[in-house]
């Protein structure tokens, strides 16, 4: 048995059309050698030729690319629908920029005109490429393989040998092993043709639709998605309205209708830190138990919210996001009446919890005189104080081992009767003035839980009752994310098969020879040139040798003068004479 490796250079002649027919329909690629202008005339011809550009797959990589690189925008300029504040301060620090951007979208990249044109023309694109070649890959399924060509040993992989099984046993052994091996078969005159390795072009097909179902669900999750941020003091409550959030963003077709009616109350949260080593104080575990009820008439029902762990309620993930401390702060008027009693969050701007905030107290409050005014503190907490003497006002570690709270003390007006949003953590002192202490300065004081401060002049006394803690959180609603995640799962398992999985063709022939003795051609052919079909071959003509074996090499005739007989005679002859 000979076996022998042809490059593919050596394919059939063209000229030969069953040669032709042996490599057709490899592939369901759309054929890219189309005219350079356009066919026919007028208005159809350009329209037919514009067809053929969009659903090559050239263009539909072009068409990506340009979707790529029309997000870099989107992410490096704040958009309007995520950060209102952030793009107000963006145009007043760029300026020179913003007329521009403006006119190009660039504040509202995903919903603007030229990256929906994008967006639309990729999908377009896939689509008309994957339809046609979809019905193709269909009538490859439902068709049969194409005979053997006339000449086998010009295909790429190529074997032969000599047997004295007839050429019916041979051709039914063949179909035996290529069936064995999951090849389908067709048998026709003297050979079998059999092909293997449909499924690369399934998975071609199947990636470039998914492409098309993660498009589908991109689009509707930017489109109908929302995400709003809370944040609930413990043993205080959250409603699943667009008034209880402290920010909110939507897609451009968000309904407030689409929000799930469901609330939740925040019963406990725990939280635990490293206590001694190099770690100290670093995080080990964050916990949030609530109370939720879905609908206005759901039964409560009891959960717990860690990190990467959220809550899933009709469709929204409520995630734990973050924690802080709230001092309970009580604030009396001259008189003694508690006009302010409340627990106000501060924000953390270290790692062991150092938190600064504002008191806002803007009604109820009159001074020694009767006159209506607003009081206002700058605050900062430390869960954990080093002590006095020992360093700033900043926290030796996150829990609360010793806690004191620093204020120092405004009144007049907060600005917030102006109508104009104000920052709920900052004070504003543009409009408010100083309380003086002995010294003349600023009057402010550290205080322990308990503790009391008096203003100065008898205008009140600011008590810090104690702490409570906050935990803040993320509302999302993203429609359409498992369907992006199949899409995505498919794309990949699509590739694999279309990258690891080979389209070939096996033909096995077998004549018989002038001499009576049957010879048997194998050959192979690939969609690309790959070792593994000489391999494969291999195996298979193997195989098949077992089942029809080398015929036993022919046996000289019985008169033929044996080699060298001749020329030994002429020498006895030449000796006789001499």
């Amino acid at each position: 048995m000979s076996t022998t490796d042809k490059a593919p250079a050596e394919a059939p002649h063209e000229s030969d059309a069953t040669d032709e027919a042996a490599g057709a329909q490899l592939s369901t690629a759309p054929v890219e050698d189309g005219p350079a202008a356009p066919v026919g005339i007028g208005v159809i011809g350009w329209a037919r030729w514009f067809w053929r550009q969009l659903t090559s797959m050239r263009v539909a990589l072009i068409l990506l690319f340009l979707l790529s690189l029309g997000s870099i925008p989107g992410s490096l300029i704040p958009q309007t629908q995520v950060d209102a504040m952030k793009v107000a301060d963006w145009k007043k620090t760029h300026e020179f920029w913003v007329p521009a951007a403006e006119k190009l979208q660039l504040f509202d990249v995903y919903s603007s005109v030229w990256f929906s044109a994008i967006y639309i023309l990729l999908f377009v694109s896939l689509i008309g490429c994957i339809v046609p070649r979809t019905w193709q890959f269909v009538g490859q399924l439902t068709g049969r393989p194409p005979g053997a060509p006339r000449r086998l040993d010009r295909l790429p992989a190529y074997t032969t040998w000599r047997t004295e099984k007839s050429p019916d046993e041979v051709l039914a052994s063949a179909k035996g092993v290529l069936g064995g091996r999951r090849f389908r078969t067709e048998a026709g005159g003297n050979s079998v043709a059999a092909e293997k390795g449909y499924l690369r072009e399934a998975g071609n097909l199947i990636f470039h639709i998914a492409l098309i179902v993660m498009l589908v669900a991109f689009a509707a999750g930017q489109l109908f998605k929302s995400e709003g941020g809370k944040l609930v003091l413990r043993g205080k409550g959250f409603s699943n309205t667009l008034t209880q959030y402290d920010d909110f963003k939507y897609g451009s077709l968000f309904s407030s209708d689409d929000l799930a009616p469901f609330s939740f109350t925040l019963d406990k949260f725990d939280a635990t830190y490293e206590k001694t080593g190099p770690q100290k104080g670093t995080a080990r575990d964050f916990k949030a138990y609530v109370t939720y009820s879905e609908g206005a008439d759901g039964a409560p029902r009891q959960a717990e919210i860690e990190v990467n762990k959220p809550l899933e309620i009709d469709g929204s993930k409520i995630f734990l996001l973050g924690h802080g401390y709230a001092p309970v702060i009580s604030v009396t008027d001259p008189t003694g009446k508690v006009i302010y009693k409340d627990a106000v969050p501060m924000l953390p701007f270290d790692a062991n919890l150092s938190s600064s905030g504002a008191v806002k107290v803007p009604d109820g409050y009159r001074n020694k005189n009767g006159d209506k005014e607003q009081l206002g503190f700058n605050a900062m907490f430390v869960p954990t104080f080093a002590g006095e003497g020992k360093g700033t006002m900043l926290s030796q570690f996150p829990a609360l081992d010793f806690p004191v709270l620093a204020l120092s003390a405004y009144h007049g007006s907060l600005g917030v009767d102006s109508g104009l949003p104000q920052n709920v953590y900052q004070l504003n002192t543009s409009k408010l003035q100083e309380f003086k202490g002995a010294d003349g300065q600023l009057f402010k004081k550290r205080l322990r839980p308990g503790e009391a401060m008096e203003l100065p002049g008898g205008e009140g006394t600011v008590r810090f009752e104690g702490v409570e803690r906050w935990a803040t959180f993320s509302v999302t609603r993203q429609p359409a994310s498992g369907l992006a995640l199949a899409g995505a799962m498919a794309a990949i398992g699509g590739l694999a098969a279309s990258l690891f999985i080979q389209r070939r063709r096996v033909w096995v022939r077998a004549v018989r020879g002038e001499d009576g003795v049957t010879v048997v051609e194998m050959a192979g052919l690939g969609r690309s040139e790959s070792a593994k079909l000489p391999e494969e071959l291999s195996a298979l003509s193997a195989a098949l040798f077992e089942r029809a074996p080398s015929a036993p090499a022919a046996a000289p005739p019985a008169d033929a003068e044996p080699a060298g007989s001749a020329s030994s005679a002429d020498e006895a002859h030449e000796g006789e004479r001499a």
